[in-house]
């Protein structure tokens, strides 16, 4: 009785473990267009600190990601079970604070450049660095790592919650352990693909200056001076990426929870389908655009009240 009683339990831990395999395929492919904008968005976090201090700060905002999926993963799986309407409304939210974020980024970076050209100073960039730090790398490095983290925390709810739709109608130890594989296996795979982009400039120094002779030697070298020309651009790219994909997603969330909207994009990139060649390419591209263009405008007003609401407060203060 005492066998039987064993295998049923091991038939049943092998049921289990196949589920959470099956699911956990499911959900890594349903996240794996959010994985793009996670990577893009936290290289853009991570890059302007110093070069020997690009790992330990990918490190630091790679652990607060862990942090934040131990938070979010028995946090759905407690909002998915005793009040489930409240995923959507708290998703939009964080669309809303990516939308935010976003555009602050934008205005910010507009009115400094204006203020540099006004004030006529030459050394721009290092008015930058000296506004941005003032004068505390250590402080600076703290608020990069900190809005990195808070940043993720809207990714990784979103990536949460994907996975959490994937596997709703199976048990809940199934949705656990589901959650759990998506929540290490994403965090590795961005961080990991973060920090071999930041590093990318030390691997084109190292194989550039390889004495290794012959043409093998002559083929690292041509490599190592393709990374280091490589690196800085792709930094500069992914800055530019990175706020993009900050409209995509939180517009993206925000369309996604308002019904009208989402389904008037669906219908604009349904009417360029048929279109001689470009139609498949628009009908794939265009809910983005639609998208990003969405979450430029919710995140202009959301900071044009922010601005407003700080105003007042100072009146009433003073």
């Amino acid at each position: 009785m005492a066998g039987a009683s064993l295998l049923t339990l091991l038939d049943d831990i092998t049921t289990v473990l196949d589920d959470v395999a099956t699911m956990s395929k499911m959900a890594a492919r349903k996240t794996a267009g959010v994985l793009g904008d996670d990577l893009a968005l936290n290289a853009q976090q991570v890059s302007g600190v110093n070069a020997d201090r690009e790992l330990p700060v990918v490190w630091a905002v790679a652990k607060g990601s862990l942090r934040n999926k131990c938070i979010l993963v028995p946090l759905a799986l407690l909002i998915s079970g005793l009040i489930p309407w409240a995923v959507m409304p708290l998703l939009m939210l964080g669309g809303l604070y990516l939308c935010f974020e976003g555009f602050e980024s934008l205005y910010h970076s507009y009115t400094h450049r204006k203020q540099v050209k006004d004030s006529g100073h030459l050394n721009a960039s290092s008015m930058a660095v000296k506004d941005e730090t003032h004068g505390d790398l250590k402080a600076y490095e703290a608020k990069k790592v900190k809005g990195a983290i808070r940043t993720d925390f809207v990714l990784s709810a979103e990536i949460i919650a994907i996975t959490l739709g994937v596997v709703a109608h199976m048990s809940l130890i199934t949705q656990f352990f589901t959650l759990v594989i998506i929540a290490i296996v994403m965090t590795i795979g961005v961080y990991g693909i973060v920090a071999l982009i930041v590093r990318m400039d030390d691997a084109g120094l190292y194989l550039s200056q390889r004495k290794m002779l012959g043409r093998r030697g002559k083929v690292q070298r041509k490599m190592g001076l393709m990374l280091l020309s490589a690196a800085p651009r792709l930094m500069k790219s992914l800055s530019i990426i990175g706020t993009i994909a900050m409209f995509m997603v939180g517009g993206g969330i925000l369309t996604h929870g308002i019904h009208p909207i989402s389904t008037l994009f669906s219908l604009l990139a349904a009417m360029t389908q048929s279109w001689f060649l470009i139609g498949p390419v628009l009908f794939l591209i265009i809910p983005s655009v639609l998208n990003a263009l969405f979450g430029v405008l919710v995140g202009g007003l959301a900071l044009l009240l922010f601005e407003l609401a700080k105003t007042i407060q100072k009146k009433v203060k003073g």
